[in-house]
């Protein structure tokens, strides 16, 4: 099998990564991400069809009528239809709803129309926050214990990396931000770390059974031997979202751009951040002790 020198082009790919994190950096704090309904709160318009409609006529007549920033899904049955508008309630915001749904001559029943706050995605998103710094806490103390300080201050910040650049991409383009999204991001911390973990795991196997001390080349050893798996299991993984992004509808679009950025970026940082910052912290001394001299007036041993 061919091998890949992957730490001999370390250099050009730090340069992508550090250009990739400071655009991601500048969009968040530029541009904000783009929070969706379940952040902001809105206006909630449950409707009532006599036959199933079609959701994605539903969203095109919205859109036709002059609404933005909505939502469309069915809620319970089929013809059971809820509507999020991301504007200020009014009286009328139900019947204007109705309005423009009924000029094709549907059958609709206006069940009911209430703002909806912002409080429950606050403290979600709170909350969301919290759990993702446990979670990365959490990670350190697990690599630290499995493997050595060095290998968790590199998991870090390759988990790091790759949480900022899914978001700064959400900013930059200004793609919905919603609690889906969100989702996506959590899973990308632990699909990251795992694909990290096997190349670190045949990492720390290689140094204790080779005798060089070319770190660089022990590092590209192992991230070839495990580069079939990789290549595997990713790939298998991006064609599933990829038949979500294509064919599963609006309301997880955003959740599978989430999770494809997050793989790409994942399966990038598992090979030029977690092990390219590792070949220049780690030292074979640091798996291997070196032996200890025989203290003066021990015997030694056969």
């Amino acid at each position: 099998m061919r091998q890949f020198d992957f730490m001999g082009k370390r250099r050009i790919a730090f340069i992508v990564s550090i250009v990739l994190t400071i655009v991601s950096v500048g969009a968040l704090v530029l541009l904000n991400l783009n929070l969706g309904l379940d952040f902001t709160g809105g206006t909630v318009v449950e409707l009532h069809y006599a036959a199933a409609p079609s959701l994605d006529d539903v969203r095109a007549l919205l859109a036709s009528h002059g609404f933005e920033n909505f939502q469309v899904q069915t809620f319970g049955a089929a013809n059971e239809v809820l509507v999020r508008l991301q504007q200020t309630f009014n009286n009328d915001v139900g019947n204007q709803v109705v309005a423009a749904l009924d000029a094709n001559g549907a059958s609709i029943e206006l069940v009911r129309a209430e703002f909806v706050g912002a409080q429950v995605g606050d403290q979600l998103r709170d909350q969301s926050g919290l759990g993702m710094l446990v979670a990365m806490a959490g990670v350190a103390v697990y690599v630290a214990f499995r493997f050595q300080y060095k290998f968790a201050l590199c998991a870090l910040i390759s988990l790091a990396h790759d949480v900022v650049i899914v978001l700064g991409l959400f900013a930059l383009f200004q793609w919905e931000f919603d609690l889906t999204v969100l989702a996506g991001i959590m899973a990308v911390i632990g699909y990251s770390l795992n694909d990290t973990i096997i190349v670190y795991d045949r990492i720390r196997e290689n140094i204790r059974l080779s005798r060089s001390d070319d770190m660089a080349q022990i590092f590209n050893e192992a991230i070839n031997q495990t580069l079939s798996r990789t290549l595997a299991t990713s790939g298998t993984t991006l064609l599933v979202l990829f038949a979500l992004f294509f064919l599963g509808g609006d309301m997880i679009h955003n959740f599978s751009i989430s999770l494809i950025l997050g793989i790409v970026a994942g399966t990038f940082s598992s090979v030029y951040v977690a092990a390219a910052l590792l070949v220049f912290k780690l030292e074979r001394q640091d798996l291997i002790p070196a032996k200890k001299e025989n203290v003066e007036g021990e015997e030694e041993l056969p």
